[in-house]
């Protein structure tokens, strides 16, 4: 597996891979992904034989991104690193995709003292949660969004 920042000939690949992972993921467009590639702290891709098995898009405080729990998080901590999605392809899970994505964003944003995510209560993403759990992130708040449509929990982990 390697892993590295996001070229541009891989977005075709991370559009498609982000739409197959909704309602897990709320959908982006091609405009969304270059306005994470030109603001986010990273926009990190996993790949096995050059076929993309995942991605992480990370973001830190003090970007110009409406996301409500981005918010919740700017509101509420002074400094963290933000993931705002992860996603793994259905036939790499199981093999450490999104476990190497995460350690490769926390080493890169070793100066945050938090990592912070949010993951769906309603609808449920129980496998998301159960990873999360593993990898020592917990509970740090919940909301819901999309007019009442979805619930979160807001999450954290110490670096």
């Amino acid at each position: 597996m390697n892993i590295s920042q996001i070229d541009t000939r891989d977005f075709e690949q991370i559009l498609a891979l982000n739409e197959a992972a909704v309602p897990n993921v709320n959908l982006i467009g091609h405009k969304e992904l270059q306005w994470f590639v030109d603001n986010a702290a990273c926009v990190y891709v996993a790949k096995i034989d050059d076929r993309i098995a995942g991605f992480l898009i990370g973001l830190r405080p003090g970007s110009n991104y409406a996301s409500p729990n981005y918010q919740w998080f700017c509101d509420n901590y002074e400094d963290f690193a933000y993931v705002d999605r992860v996603t793994v392809a259905e036939w790499a899970r199981r093999q450490g995709i999104a476990e190497s994505l995460y350690k490769v964003f926390a080493e890169s944003q070793s100066d945050a003292p938090v990592i912070t995510c949010e993951i769906n209560l309603r609808p449920p993403n129980a496998g998301s949660m159960r990873f999360h759990e593993r990898m020592g992130f917990r509970k740090v708040g919940s909301q819901e969004i999309e007019g009442g449509t979805k619930e979160v929990a807001l999450m954290e982990k110490t670096l």
